[in-house]
């Protein structure tokens, strides 16, 4: 079977009513749905998050960092397609101005760290890439589509007084107390075919017809399919908005010419 297994993950912060396709369990804050990674590809976790509240502040940090630190390849880069937006929605990413690493630790010790990030406001189509040690959070009113390397390492340096682990050590040790690069986001226009990510570390692009043969040429092997309006089939298997499917490669997936969809795939590590 194509389609990947879907995970519903109960959130304190989470909706207890999602936009659709989606419909939260009866008494459920969901807060993320998560595409379980196929064994053809550990490397990518593509989820969904709802929030109705504002996330930790935190930061991830990169491969080269956890390789040192003897973790492995576990670095984690993301990017965000915002998909729903509340009125007064924001994501903080980056700092306003520079601010060095005791600064920053005392910042996050009082809370003032959530105020030195900047804080965009968002709306549907807003997609966003976030660099492995960029100090970001998620603001309360958003759902997006969340595309990462595969890695659960999130080092937390504020949760607004909740009582859950902090990682300041590790969370200084790697943040960049810089602001987010401008080149790093955008809104995207309604329609058309786009590539919004080109590496290092995944490719992910999206399709809003069947593909030419220079996407077709970007995406050898196989890859992540996640429909976002339209049917599509994969080998035969329907993959409909709300699912991810697993694709040999592109010559598997039956397009709707009328629907759109993001593919996604990782890039290899060179060396």
């Amino acid at each position: 079977m194509s389609v990947l297994p879907t995970r519903m993950v109960e959130k304190p912060w989470g909706m207890d009513v999602l936009p659709p396709p989606f419909q939260a369990p009866e008494g459920q804050r969901i807060g993320e749905i998560w595409f379980e990674p196929p064994a053809e590809m550990p490397e990518l976790l593509v989820k969904y998050i709802f929030a109705s509240e504002k996330l930790s502040v935190q930061t991830h940090p990169s491969d080269t960092q956890t390789e040192a630190a003897g973790l492995g390849r576990q670095g984690k880069e993301e990017c965000w397609l915002v998909i729903d937006a509340q009125p007064g929605a924001a994501l903080g990413i980056g700092f306003a101005s520079e601010i060095g690493a005791e600064a920053m630790r005392a910042a996050a010790l009082d809370g003032s760290i959530e105020h030195l990030l900047v804080w965009h406001p968002v709306r549907p189509g807003d997609f966003f890439y976030i660099p492995a040690n960029t100090v970001h959070a998620i603001g309360g009113g958003v759902g997006l589509i969340e595309v990462q390397q595969n890695s659960d390492i999130t080092y937390r340096l504020y949760d607004y007084g909740r009582p859950r682990e902090l990682h300041l050590e590790e969370g200084i040790a790697v943040a960049k107390g810089v602001p987010h690069d401008p080149a790093l986001r955008r809104h995207l226009p309604e329609h058309g075919s786009l590539a919004l990510v080109d590496g290092p570390y995944f490719r992910l692009d999206r399709v809003d017809s069947p593909p030419d043969a220079a996407l077709a040429a970007r995406y050898p092997g196989e890859l992540l399919l996640i429909p976002r309006s339209g049917a599509f089939r994969v080998k035969g298997d329907r993959v409909e908005p709300g699912q991810c499917a697993l694709a040999g490669d592109l010559a598997d997936v039956t397009f709707d010419d009328a629907g759109s969809c993001l593919i996604a795939q990782p890039v290899k590590p060179a060396g």
